[in-house]
């Protein structure tokens, strides 16, 4: 992995965990989520208006790539309402590498070394070790732990289909542009149909706050979108979630959630884990 793609993964980390607690430090989980998809359609349509058009045999990805950000989005939402920022999301977000690497290796012929391999797995093993977070009451809360996973599923599985839909479409951000439009037109009926009552909340009185996380939100996704086309997805995917210190750094100052060993061993696993991604080539 270059540097450039390094840096590039890494700001994208800091947006996605930005986004994510502006998600969590709302009231109404669902009306946040549905601002933040709201808020990225100005980008969304600037991309897919000034970006070429994807290529045909990226149709059947960018299709899928809807539906599964679709499910991700529910299902993060429900999580976040009965979990922290500081639980939830690595938990979501730890899975996703492994599944990750696991499917390209054993599915897609990708190579990875033995230093790339450990990176991988120690990040995942870190996030997730985020599941025996105690509540602030000392009980664990395994409800928010299960959406998490779920979550990180549906996570592994928009990795791998943007990741390869990407490559085959001829322009990485085009491609991105139209499965955000696609993904917000999801994501909006979907809330109309089920609380139609949350899109006018959301329109109403988080207009600001959408557009940030909104925009912030797809920056993130955009730029992870154009790595995916420069180094193997096991590996982007993987870096992408040291998001992770950004999630705990955020929850712990600004949401005043609790900071303990747990979290602290988790951090330092992951920081070991990106060192090794970063430097694999070279062992």
């Amino acid at each position: 992995m270059t540097t450039t793609v390094f840096i590039v993964v890494i700001a994208a980390a800091f947006l996605h965990a930005l986004w994510n607690a502006l998600l969590k430090s709302g009231d109404d989980k669902f009306v946040g989520m549905s601002a933040v998809m709201m808020g990225q359609a100005p980008l969304a349509m600037i991309a897919a208006a000034c970006f070429p058009l994807p290529a045909v045999e990226s149709l059947p990805y960018l299709f899928a790539g809807i539906a599964l950000h679709v499910g991700y989005q529910i299902f993060l939402t429900l999580a976040y309402r009965i979990g922290d920022l500081s639980q939830v999301y690595p938990i979501a977000r730890g899975v996703a590498p492994l599944i990750v690497a696991g499917v390209s290796v054993g599915f897609l012929g990708v190579v990875l070394t033995v230093p790339e391999i450990l990176g991988v797995t120690t990040i995942g093993i870190g996030i997730i070790s985020l599941a025996l977070v105690r509540k602030d009451g000392g009980q664990r809360n395994l409800n928010a732990a299960a959406l998490a996973l779920v979550t990180g599923c549906f996570i592994a599985a928009y990795s791998l289909v943007d990741g390869l839909g990407a490559r085959v479409s001829g322009s990485a951000i085009g491609f991105y542009g139209w499965l955000a439009c696609g993904s917000t037109i999801g994501f909006t009926t979907t809330m109309l149909l089920w609380r139609p009552a949350v899109v006018r909340t959301a329109l109403k009185t988080q207009k600001w706050r959408g557009l940030m996380g909104g925009s912030a939100s797809f920056i993130a996704f955009a730029l992870v979108i154009w790595a995916f086309t420069q180094a193997p997805i096991a590996l982007v995917t993987a870096l992408r979630e040291t998001s992770i210190i950004f999630a705990l750094l955020i929850g712990v100052f600004f949401l005043k959630e609790r900071l303990d060993l747990a979290k602290l061993v988790s951090t330092a696993l992951t920081l070991a884990g990106a060192a090794m991604l970063r430097f694999a080539r070279h062992l």
